[in-house]
């Protein structure tokens, strides 16, 4: 079954599913994808910091706090969170304000979001806090009949099941859904090319792009002519406008220019050419016929710890003498086996895991210090183990499409761990053009 090209630039090169799949497009409106935050502590009933729990509605998370923290007239730095949620979708997150009243938050009112304050606690919200998310989403304008459209949905779903859920791809998002080029940058930055990363990241054009966008874009990459690009592109290109401003007052200094951007930011780069190589070791895995949810001799497997979630600072090689053992433990979802981030210090399998990890690193002319990036080294990753198997049981049910009469849609319902991707279930239900999933 034939992957979209733009899924196969980022390293999905297959689908884990055979069945066909059903089409359809996502978020026609916001409410047709709804998240829930799964939070793993509770609140108390005293601490300087107010819980409260946010439900917003295409709202972005960063924007939304922005304009909180102006009603209140406080720092957005006295603002916690534990993650950044879709945009249009409603989500409900917990978030945490310092030093603040339940009665300052009766005051604020901003249009589709809902404050409901659930306690106090002594720390803020943060990045360690998320589990997970529970997802209930809606898939429309199905142009399939009844019979075969349950027929599909039902083989796909055995399919999940039977594996132990879908392979744990870095989804469109981590690369750009229109434009998939921050791998690309990354990957440039680590070849040592700073010119080559800066140019892909301003000029590179893709077909789904706005028109003025694709022209702006291509003038630049054949004029280097960065003062003329000021003037042409869209102010909405906030970042590669702050990178040409930067390269007309340093002309040559292509290093320096990422400089401009947020510490963040210029690690995302690097972090998503490591998920494009994971996302290919997958696939590798997957043709050459070896399970995701069974440990082979070589392979390294990770465990859970007491909240079920996956500590990857703990490895264990698979030997003869361990393999059993290990497997009884994954079949417990105590344990998985892992594929590398990989980088400057990333431990690699052994044996035929091995032997494919080798193989896709040695095809792209890698090695490990390449990661160190001696030059700008505010962006080297060691790297890390990352587990290859995403564990889901969805949920669905059918239903006629109000939107899109004479059609249906389906309600899938799932729970995913925290930093995994949506996407990579919805693709193996759609089997689409990533940006219909977008």
């Amino acid at each position: 079954m034939q992957v979209p090209e733009t899924e196969q630039i980022i390293g999905m090169e297959l689908y884990a599913t055979k069945t066909e799949g059903i089409g359809g497009i996502l978020r026609q409106k916001p409410e047709d994808f709804v998240v829930k935050e799964i939070s793993g502590w509770d609140v108390e009933n005293t601490g300087k910091y107010l819980i409260l729990e946010l439900t917003k509605k295409d709202w972005d998370t960063h924007h939304l706090i922005r304009d909180l923290s102006r009603a209140l007239g406080i720092s957005q730095k006295r603002i916690g969170f534990a993650g950044t949620k879709d945009k249009k979708a409603v989500t409900t997150q917990r978030i945490s304000i310092f030093d603040l009243t339940e009665d300052s938050i009766e005051k604020v009112h901003i249009k589709d979001v809902l404050l409901t304050p659930i306690g106090r606690c002594r720390r803020s919200v943060g990045l360690g806090d998320l589990q997970g998310n529970q997802f209930k989403i809606a898939i429309r304008d199905i142009d399939l009949d009844k019979h075969e459209l349950k027929k599909r949905i039902d083989g796909i779903t055995s399919e999940i099941l039977n594996m132990g859920g879908v392979p744990n791809f870095f989804g469109i998002q981590r690369f750009g859904a229109i434009r998939p080029v921050t791998h690309l940058v990354g990957e440039a930055l680590v070849r040592g090319s700073p010119e080559k990363a800066a140019m892909i990241y301003i000029a590179a054009s893709f077909r789904d792009e706005q028109e003025d966008t694709r022209i702006a874009r291509d003038e630049v990459k054949n004029t280097r002519d960065f003062g003329q690009g000021l003037k042409n592109f869209p102010q909405r290109l906030r970042y590669e406008r702050a990178m040409m401003h930067y390269l007309v007052e340093h002309p040559g200094d292509y290093k320096g220019a990422f400089s401009i951007l947020s510490e963040n930011m210029s690690r995302m780069f690097v972090h998503a050419f490591q998920s494009y190589i994971f996302n290919r070791i997958i696939c590798a895995r997957i043709k050459a016929g070896i399970p995701l949810n069974r440990a082979i001799e070589g392979d390294i497997v990770c465990f859970r710890d007491k909240d079920s979630l996956p500590d990857t600072s703990k490895t264990q090689r698979v030997n003869a003498v361990n393999v059993d053992g290990i497997n009884n433990l994954i079949k417990r979802g105590r344990a998985f086996v892992t594929a590398p981030l990989f980088g400057y210090d990333t431990e690699m399998a052994s044996e035929l895991p091995g032997e494919i990890e080798a193989s896709i690193i040695d095809e792209l002319k890698l090695t490990p210090e390449d990661f160190r990036l001696e030059e700008i080294p505010a962006m080297a990753s060691g790297g890390q183990r990352r587990e290859i198997l995403l564990n889901v049981q969805p949920r669905f049910e059918i239903f006629d499409d109000e939107l899109n009469i004479g059609k249906y849609k389906v309600i899938l319902e799932f729970t995913l761990p925290k930093g995994s991707y949506a996407t990579t279930v919805l693709r193996e239900y759609m089997k689409v053009e990533p940006l219909k999933m977008s």
